[in-house]
């Protein structure tokens, strides 16, 4: 398995990377919010060499001009990784089933050539989940033993922690494995 994290501006743009294979940054949320560190800590995950991903924190309503809007501030590159948070907002609301389906469709047909993935938590996905469906991949974040998240489901990412920072690993076999598989 592959070590990774997850960055936003909670975090600094020099975050350390000994260690790691791929990074993934908070671009966007909603139709308002872009990541002040995120043209830093893009170069600073590329300078070091790893894989990179960006994701955008979904909220409910207007899925395409949110998918515009991410894919307007998320840089474009192949091999880049594109990722859906979906979970709950801070107003206790989420985006429905049909909308986090629309939202990974729509960056797919956008950005053809990135994989998009969805991230979200154990009991969104056990209980929120209607679809099953995670695009090319699925990220779970699940707080027990790094790699054994309590799921049936296949997973391509794991966030087994957030102390001291969302840490994730990946289920492959190696960076170039990682590197091939995104393209």
């Amino acid at each position: 398995m592959l070590h990774g994290i997850d960055v936003s501006a909670y975090q600094s743009a020099t975050y350390g990377t000994d260690g790691l294979s791929f990074v993934f940054i908070k671009a966007t949320e909603g139709r308002s919010y872009v990541n002040s560190r995120l043209s830093a800590q893009t170069k600073h995950g590329r300078d070091a060499g790893l894989v990179v991903g960006f994701y955008h924190f979904l909220w409910p309503g207007d899925v395409t001009a949110q998918a515009e809007y991410f894919l307007s501030h998320a840089p474009e590159r192949a091999g880049d990784i594109l990722a859906v948070d979906w979970e709950r907002t801070a107003e206790g609301t989420h985006a429905t089933n049909a909308e986090k389906d629309q939202f990974i469709r729509k960056v797919k047909a956008l950005r053809p050539h990135n994989r998009v993935i969805l991230y979200t938590n154990r009991d969104f996905w056990l209980n929120v989940d209607t679809t099953s469906y995670a695009g090319d991949g699925l990220w779970i974040a699940d707080y027990v033993s790094a790699g054994h998240p309590r799921i049936k489901a296949k997973w391509r990412f794991h966030q087994y922690t957030d102390e001291p920072h969302d840490q994730n690993v990946a289920d492959f076999p190696g960076k170039a494995a990682l590197k091939e598989w995104a393209g």
